[in-house]
């Protein structure tokens, strides 16, 4: 695939892009962005080695991609008026489309006209399913360690972290199951609900669903969180995730370096209360803990992130790591040793 992320290819601007890079299955062949073309994505981004960076789509089609993704998920989730040609002529080139932007490209009458007109395959993974239900506190009885991620802010890592935990699974022969809850996670993964699509009564519901179907095939299931408690745009999705999935464990993800919550000014309290907070919030419903502290250290050296990390764990208590930077076995080893 080619990645469309003209004018907002970096760490924080491209989080999808960024996502598939590092984790999709399909290999990307070229990134649009004419800010950082003659590049490659790992001078830009850090991952992706020699993936070329590239001005147009007319330049990406030399490495003949099969689909285009758009690659922001920005605030809104609406398409950027500037990218609607270049969807337009992808699908006149023959190419497939996936977004996971809020505005579903399926509904619009001359970006659908074109797909059907050229016979391409247009996918709005932020579609909710029909039929959702409300939850009914299913998973609170599943014997399955149920482990979701839960954060200080948005875009620290919630998703990177569930993915890390769920492929260091794998790899030790754990039968364990990632749930997307997000339009990158369902990208990479290929299955999932976006429950910030879904109608507020039935996000928890929609969590609970996607659980019990990863439950069949795994006994450890690594969710991936949205938003947080903290947030006063998305909180509602976070507790709608806590609560329809029940989980036995719950691993906190902060950006050390990120004193306050993005946007808004609020400062973010110490982890040590951010850790009661959650705890709390649940407990009426179930008892959980969070067992582990995953920080994102993307913007500090080595020795300031080595510092964040016993700072971490000094005030909470908890292992901490950096999953993305020093792999996941740390943070692996201390859920499994929470699970009993």
């Amino acid at each position: 695939m080619v990645i469309l992320a003209e004018g907002s290819f970096d760490v924080e601007g491209a989080k999808t892009a960024v996502g598939i890079i590092r984790y999709g299955r399909c290999r990307t062949v070229a990134v649009i962005d004419s800010q950082h073309a003659g590049q490659t994505t790992k001078d830009v981004i850090g991952v992706g080695e020699d993936i070329p960076v590239v001005a147009s789509l007319q330049e990406a089609l030399i490495y003949e991609p099969q689909t285009l993704a758009i690659g922001i998920a920005p605030r809104g989730g609406l398409l950027p008026a500037e990218w609607r040609q270049v969807i337009v002529n992808a699908l006149e080139c023959g190419l497939d489309v996936i977004s996971g932007l809020h505005a579903f490209l399926r509904d619009d009458p001359e970006i659908a006209f074109v797909a059907e007109r050229h016979g391409c395959v247009i996918a709005d993974v932020r579609r909710p399913p029909e039929g959702l239900p409300v939850a009914e506190g299913l998973c609170r009885s599943v014997p399955e360690q149920t482990v979701l991620t839960v954060g200080t802010d948005c875009c620290v890592g919630k998703m990177s972290v569930s993915l890390e935990l769920t492929l260091g699974a794998k790899r030790r022969g754990m039968a364990a199951d990632f749930v997307a809850t997000g339009q990158t996670g369902i990208m990479i993964w290929g299955r999932g609900i976006s429950v910030d699509a879904c109608v507020a009564d039935f996000i928890a519901g929609a969590a609970e669903r996607i659980v019990l179907e990863g439950c069949r095939d795994a006994d450890w299931v690594f969710v991936e969180g949205q938003g947080s408690l903290y947030h006063p745009g998305y909180s509602g999705v976070t507790m709608g995730l806590i609560h329809g999935t029940s989980p036995k464990q719950m691993v906190l993800c902060h950006q050390a370096s990120r004193p306050e919550i993005r946007g808004y000014g609020i400062a973010i309290p110490p982890l040590n209360e951010v850790v009661a907070y959650h705890e709390a919030v649940c407990a009426p419903l179930f008892p959980t803990k969070v067992t582990a502290i995953a920080l994102n250290t993307y913007d500090l050296t080595a020795a300031e992130a080595e510092r964040a990390i016993r700072e971490a764990e000094e005030l909470t208590g908890l292992p901490a790591d950096d999953c993305v930077r020093n792999g996941p076995d740390k943070l692996l080893d201390a859920v499994i040793s929470a699970a009993g």
